[in-house]
């Protein structure tokens, strides 16, 4: 049952990425707070930052439960992909006035709902993983 265990070199990518959104998201916040008046640019920032903090948080998670960290780090890449793509479909008309992707907020929201039913499902299983591994008397870390 138990996966390849999960190392930082495969972690690090997708902390650093989340620090990228995370900045990302205090940009669109400045724009919108002092050059460009446009309740989207707070919606986008506000989205980025906190799925940025829950991408962090997945990765977290994807090193304590290293045997079941993948589907962790699956869901931090999940919450980063659809947090670009949210921020992104709402920002660019923003900023351009042009809608150069109209799917890109829904779909991008569809994928940050899989991603946090990732994290459950993979808590789920991070949970059972540990418990077999007591009964067994290995540990996880």
């Amino acid at each position: 049952m138990p996966m390849a265990a999960v190392s930082v070199n495969r972690v690090s990518p997708a902390a650093a990425a989340a620090g990228l959104a995370g900045s990302s998201g205090v940009i669109l916040a400045a724009l919108g707070a002092h050059v460009i008046s446009d309740p989207r640019l707070s919606i986008a920032a506000d989205f980025l930052l906190f799925h940025a903090a829950a991408a962090l948080a997945a990765c977290g998670l994807a090193l304590a439960f290293r045997y079941c960290g993948a589907w962790f780090l699956a869901a931090a890449w999940a919450f980063l992909g659809g947090a670009v793509l949210f921020a992104g479909g709402l920002s660019a008309p923003a900023l351009t006035g042009k809608s150069w992707l109209p799917m890109a907020a829904p779909l991008g929201g569809l994928i940050l709902i899989a991603a946090w039913l990732w994290v459950a499902l993979a808590a789920l299983m991070a949970a059972r993983a540990t418990s077999a591994m007591r009964q067994q008397g290995q540990s996880d870390s």
